[in-house]
């Protein structure tokens, strides 16, 4: 084999308290094609990955050139940076005959990524809850619906680091706990009239909001107004996420209408917002 073509999906990660541990994966994608090339391609992401593989296959390396095409926008906290990590793992291993499993792809991804919260759910699909290289995973119905509003501005991960303080208030933090167990919960049970409510976080957002994405509380506010069972800052932004549970008679509706009001909110003139569905799947190898 000399070229390979793997789609990965975005995903939505924290979900509010759960920070750096609960993501959801999502039908928006991007195709990352691999091919045996005779002179590599400089890029250092590229490069840190191919490292990575290789030394983890014990293969010798060989040149490789590649390409991204897709829809997961750059720098708006829906794992772009998995897209290409995990892309490029999965086209690398591929080309070498699979000398690594899925499992062991996805740590050397959470790895590279310094965390496995995108990387669980891009790499497996439905909700997961993952710390390290150990995760639960479990399937979202089609009926959860997830309203994305994407600002016209990036925001960069660590950067968005960077704004947390040192300590944290121990009943914040233990209330941040109980909404991350109850989310966890309600995807395990599809029960998804738990997460109302749920989504309240002390951990990263509030410090997130005052330095980076201003008018997150207002958005969230206008989205759970027009019929969202709540919402969350999507990673690090500056993406911000409401959910909603829609039968499939409602056509979409419910949906629209908040889409349209976080789009209001948002005031940013930019902005555009995308409604999807999640993806159960996972990493695919396509060709």
């Amino acid at each position: 084999m000399n070229e390979v073509t793997i789609r990965v999906p975005a995903s939505t990660s924290n979900l509010g308290p759960g920070y750096d541990c609960l993501g959801v994966a999502l039908q928006i994608y991007n195709h990352v094609t691999v091919t045996r090339a005779t002179e590599p391609q400089t890029d250092a992401m590229a490069a840190a990955a191919a490292d990575r593989f290789f030394a983890t296959a014990g293969l010798a390396a060989f040149p490789f050139s590649w390409k991204i095409a897709g829809d997961v926008p750059r720098s708006r906290g829906m794992g772009s940076s998995v897209t290409v990590r995990l892309g490029l793992l999965h086209g690398l291993n591929e080309l070498a005959a699979r000398p690594l499993s899925a499992d062991r792809l996805f740590a050397l991804c959470a790895e590279l990524e310094g965390h496995p919260d995108n990387a669980a759910p891009a790499a497996f699909g439905g909700f997961t809850v993952a710390g390290g290289a150990e995760l639960a995973r479990f399937a979202v119905a089609p009926e959860l619906r997830f309203v994305l509003l994407i600002p016209d501005f990036e925001v960069s991960t660590p950067a968005a680091r960077r704004v947390l303080p040192a300590e944290l208030d121990r009943l914040a933090a233990v209330q941040s706990c109980a909404n991350a167990c109850r989310i966890t919960a309600a995807f395990a049970a599809q029960n998804y009239a738990l997460l109302r409510g749920a989504f309240t976080d002390h951990l990263h957002q509030p410090y997130r909001e005052k330095e980076l994405i201003p008018f997150l509380s207002k958005v969230i506010a206008a989205g759970e107004q027009a019929g969202a069972l709540g919402g969350f800052l999507s990673g690090s932004g500056s993406t911000i996420c409401c959910v909603v549970e829609e039968k499939a008679e409602g056509g979409g509706r419910k949906a629209e209408e908040i889409g349209r009001a976080m789009l209001a909110a948002s005031a940013n003139a930019g902005a555009r917002f995308v409604i999807a569905q999640a993806d159960n799947t996972g990493v695919t190898v396509l060709a």
